[in-house]
Order: structure tokens, then sequence, then C-alpha cells
């Protein structure tokens, strides 16, 4: 088999899985492939653990609500794990795959204890960042019917963000830290650049609810 093959194969499993959303739908499954595979290149890595763990990342769909969240990686883990088996993939490599899967998310809070895994995390992280992040947490705030601020404090300057209550929070509570737990130079550097977007979005926005303006 050639890693292209392997490729095309993950892609049509993930394709008949039905999203958790729309913000970790098919598009975003194949940005984290191409940051992936641009790490990877960074890196040194091994394409044949990354790709498929990239692409098999989020094969087993669980909303961002749900109880099970943290332990959606492990599931997906195994349905992959499971995949691979059926089309051959090599079985001394499956543990490698299965491991980056599990670490990806930020919620399982598992180690990533591979440069493949540190990888897949970091292009994973990416897509959480920069313009297409915001996209994605407007589009899940959206999906939990949660408002977008508060009325009394929007950007969390006297209180805790708590992003169970306001969409903006998670910009706070989460995604503004990810460049600091980025694990290879690459993806640390790419983080900074999305997160610096991220925040004079942030500025715009504080400038015309509370000023009415900017300038």
């Amino acid at each position: 088999m050639k890693l292209q093959e392997l490729q095309d194969l993950c892609e049509g499993f993930v394709r008949r899985v039905e999203a958790a959303d729309h913000a970790h739908d098919i598009g975003h499954v194949q940005r984290v492939v191409r940051n992936t595979a641009w790490l990877t290149g960074e890196e040194n890595a091994d394409p044949w653990i990354t790709l498929p763990a990239a692409w098999l990342h989020d094969c087993v769909a669980v909303a961002k609500d749900s109880p099970l969240r943290a332990q959606g990686s492990r599931l997906a883990a195994d349905a992959a794990a499971e995949f691979l088996r059926g089309i051959g993939y090599p079985e001394d490599q499956l543990d490698a795959v299965r491991h980056a899967i599990e670490a990806h998310s930020y919620s399982a809070g598992i180690p990533a204890d591979t440069l493949e895994a540190r990888i897949v995390q970091d292009g994973d992280r990416l897509d959480s960042l920069g313009a297409i992040g915001i996209a994605r947490c407007l589009l899940v705030g959206g999906r939990l019917n949660r408002p977008l601020a508060s009325a009394d404090d929007p950007f969390c300057d006297e209180r805790d963000p708590d992003d169970s209550l306001y969409t903006i929070d998670h910009f706070h509570s989460k995604l503004l830290k990810l460049p600091d737990l980025m694990q290879t130079d690459a993806g640390r550097a790419e983080a900074r650049r999305r997160a610096q977007r991220m925040q004079d979005w942030l500025d715009d926005l504080r400038a015309e609810m509370l000023e009415g303006h900017r300038g």
C-alpha cells in the first residue's frame, strides 16, 4: 500500500462519519491533515503515523457539550485502530497511531509522548486559532445556543472566563493560551501569528461593543 492510497482510504472512512458539529466537519479534518503534513515535513517525522492519525482523529463524533467529550479521543483511537487493521495497516504501527489520536485532544489531557503525537496535536490546535479559529468558535457557540458575551463584562476584565456561559469567554479560557502549549517550533510560531490575528479581532470587537467605533 502506498501512502496516498492509505490517505484516500482514511478520507473515505471519515466522510462516512457524521460530524459532531459544523466546526468538526470534513473541512476541519482536511485542514488538520494539511497542518500535520506541513509539520511532519518540518520536524522530519513519520508520515505513516501522523497522516492516518490526522485523518482519523475525529472519526467518532462527540459533541462539545456531551458528558463523553473527554473520552472522545479514546473512542476515536479505538475506531481508527479497528478500521486500519481492517485495511491491512501494519500491526506494529497501530499503537503509535492510537497514541497520536488519543493525545490530540485538549479535554482528554493525555501527554503526547512521541514526536508524531506532538505533531498531530499541534496540527489540530492550529485549526482552533486565527481566522478559522474565530469562525469555528462562533459556530460552536451558536450551536450550543450560548450568548456571544456577558452584557456586564464581555471581555472578562473583572471576572474569570466561563465558556459554558458565553462564547467569547472561550478565547480567554482556552484559545489564546494555545500558543504556549504548542509542542513543535514551527507549530508554536504559526500559533503565535494566528493568536495575534484573534487578539486583533477581539480588540476590534471590544471597540465596537463598548465604544461604538474603532478609531
